[in-house]
């Protein structure tokens, strides 16, 4: 745990205020659901919450019947970071978090499906250059939760209208699981 030097009194209704420097560099943003923990030595812990997290074995395993399927690396995000991968190496891909140009398709609500209607490239994961083939948000019960991404292993992957159509499907199934 790292000491931030800010301090915060609660209010009268038991509110403390996250101060705007810290919800800007941790993504939280106003509605963002966060789970509390208690420590040992009177510690009060917010953690932003992730329903795709909880789902991490199920993801998992969407993730490798995808690329299984349609032969090109899948990965599955929550709203800030990746939370499964098949058909790359896990340790580069594993816990990175996703990209602005991912963060703003998700609050579109819309599918991505690269070089259709003259959209530009967009690379779903901070710090790694390949390229997004389709990508479909998880929409569970209103909310975007996250994205199911298929992702390009070269510059010569072939772009598919059915790699769209598996991460819909994957995102659809996701979204239904969490929402159960």
């Amino acid at each position: 745990m790292k000491a931030t030097g800010i301090v915060r009194r609660i209010d009268d209704l038991g509110r403390v205020v996250i101060p705007k420097e810290i919800r800007r560099t941790m993504r939280i943003r106003e509605g963002f659901p966060l789970e509390i923990f208690t420590g040992n030595n009177g510690e009060v812990i917010f953690k932003k919450y992730s329903p795709v997290n909880e789902l991490s074995e199920g993801a998992t395993q969407a993730a490798e019947v995808i690329y299984k399927l349609s032969g090109v690396p899948t990965v599955i995000f929550d709203r800030d970071h990746v939370v499964a991968v098949a058909g790359a190496a896990k340790k580069e891909y594993g816990e990175r978090r996703i990209s602005p140009a991912l963060e703003e398709l998700l609050e579109t609500r819309k599918n991505y499906l690269y070089g259709r209607d003259n959209q530009n490239e967009i690379m779903p994961i901070e710090g790694i250059q390949k390229h997004a083939l389709a990508i479909s948000p998880i929409i569970s019960e209103g909310d975007v939760t996250g994205a199911v991404a298929i992702v390009a292993n070269d510059d010569k992957t072939q772009v598919k209208e059915e790699q769209l159509m598996l991460a819909q499907a994957a995102a659809m199934f996701l979204g239904k699981q969490i929402s159960e």
